[in-house]
């Protein structure tokens, strides 16, 4: 029997923007609470339970205290690095199972090596914690899986009455998208709200095509031609491609289609896509989707790159102070003309912004207008060699960071008039301003700078967005450093 739809109405934009933030604090809370649990009960079992030995008289809850708080700041930092915090189902799998296991141990362990080496005294007063550690090491899994299945149901309810709905459009026309609609209308709790489908039926079979309009209510938003702009209309956050007959020119023309900076893109994958791909898996009612992108910075991870941005640029700009003033002085010394030039580039969401650099070129460089630079070019200045084969010509590029039109690590930020040429010749080019543009890059500390192939650094960069975390900024960050210093990467951009 199908289920009755939830009113879309309840999708506040308040609600929408802000439904992953709730969802990773709920999940944070359940995990804490957990964790708490397990240590509580892990003590009092120790107490109950004479093994292997008796617990010792001064056992003493308050002096643990310690132990539960680096407890509970050890697993949850597990669980970060675990990725526990972008959870996509309501409902648990093997893989989320393994996964509160090994975070819960690890942190743990952690937890022990740390107790051992800076608490434990020599007059024994913390034999007793390993007991203890134990006992909360098995109870803090039970109570992670229990609180996180009440934390699914309660998110499932919530979806199914309307709240932190994802908004979806397929794009199909066959049994395949057929089947796929019908799914999402009659599974509510799945918490997808079919906005429509879009056609991908070519010449006749556009208008005699059976499965054009499968179900009653169903809206077709047109065909591939006007994919983009019905996602940006309708505000779509996700896209199924549920057209396993396609080839493989087709899906790259309809995900380059779908240049949004939060859309993810799902593919109802044929028999050999599963086989081949190295795409992740999940699934809608089940029914095997793959993953063909899922934006990485979502929710608590923007708030993260953000304070890493704050701290680095703040770090950069009082540290290096003193060189950038004496590199102000030397420009001004070495030719007639400003120290800083302003040059208009294409960041996030293809917003245009002015980006702060060191002049190293000659005031009339473009009199005869754009142009790449080239080996030895002569419009280069003499300090201007030094400061691009140095990156030091970049570094008032922190103030951009600070204000937020760009962050420390990230695609390249391109002039408008190259981006509306490559966007033209290259598949997903648009996809790199999914994110801000970086003072550097993935791309960039692999080798691909100056005029090497812009096909290639869009590959180095779409794989940066989609795989990003934490321990990759810092990675590239000094990456970066060290080739600066060391003189390992010697072509400027």
């Amino acid at each position: 029997m199908q289920e009755a739809l939830a009113p879309v109405e309840n999708q506040t934009p308040f609600l929408r923007r802000n439904y992953h933030n709730a969802l990773t604090l709920s999940l944070l809370a359940a995990d804490v609470v957990a964790i708490l649990l397990g240590f509580l009960a892990g003590f009092e079992l120790r107490i109950l339970i004479p093994l292997p030995e008796k617990a010792s008289e001064n056992l003493v809850f308050s002096d643990l205290l310690p132990l539960l708080i680096m407890q509970l700041v050890f697993v949850t930092v597990a669980f970060f690095f675990g990725r526990m915090y972008h959870r996509q189902r309501t409902r648990y799998s093997s893989t989320e199972l393994a996964a509160i296991f090994s975070g819960v141990s690890i942190g743990t362990l952690i937890n022990i090596a740390v107790t051992s080496l800076s608490f434990k005294s020599t007059s024994g007063t913390f034999d007793y914690s390993r007991g203890v550690m134990i006992y909360a090491w098995i109870l803090s899994i039970v109570f992670v899986v229990v609180l996180r299945g009440l934390q699914g149901r309660t998110q499932r309810w919530m979806q199914y009455k309307g709240y932190g709905r994802t908004r979806v459009v397929v794009v199909g026309s066959g049994e395949t998208a057929s089947a796929l609609m019908q799914r999402i209308m009659q599974t509510p709790r799945l918490g997808y709200d079919l906005i429509g489908m879009v056609n991908t039926s070519k010449g006749e079979n556009a208008e005699t095509d059976p499965y054009v309009h499968p179900h009653a209510g169903v809206r077709l938003l047109g065909d591939l031609e006007s994919l983009s702009t019905a996602i940006e209309r309708e505000s779509v956050d996700e896209v199924i491609i549920a057209a396993p007959e396609a080839k493989d020119d087709d899906l790259i023309t309809i995900i380059s289609r779908c240049d949004r900076s939060t859309i993810s893109i799902k593919v109802y994958p044929d028999l050999f896509q599963i086989m081949a791909g190295q795409m992740t898996i999940s699934e809608l009612g089940g029914l095997p989707l793959l993953n063909v992108r899922d934006v990485a910075l979502r929710g608590w991870k923007l708030v993260l790159k953000r304070a890493i941005d704050l701290f680095g640029s703040t770090f950069g700009l009082i540290f290096l102070s003193p060189l950038m003033m004496l590199v102000a002085v030397l420009i001004k010394l070495d030719s007639p003309g400003p120290a800083f030039l302003v040059q208009e580039r294409m960041g996030l969401d293809g917003t245009r912004f002015d980006v702060l650099k060191f002049r190293s070129m000659r005031t009339d460089a473009e009199r005869h207008g754009p142009g790449w630079t080239v080996k030895d070019d002569p419009r280069v200045t003499r300090i201007g060699r030094f400061i691009r084969k140095t990156n030091i010509d970049e570094l008032p590029q922190f103030i951009n960071v600070l204000i937020g039109e760009m962050s420390l690590v990230g695609p390249r930020p391109e002039r408008p008039v190259y981006v509306e040429q490559f966007r033209k010749r290259i598949p997903r080019y648009m996809e790199r301003h999914r994110e801000k543009a970086g003072m550097t890059g993935w791309a960039q500390v692999n080798g691909l700078r100056g005029d090497s192939s812009i096909e290639d650094r869009t590959k180095y960069d779409l794989w940066y967005i989609e795989n990003w975390s934490a321990w990759l900024d810092i990675k590239i960050i000094l990456l970066t450093v060290w080739h600066t210093v060391s003189g390992t990467d010697q072509n400027a951009y």
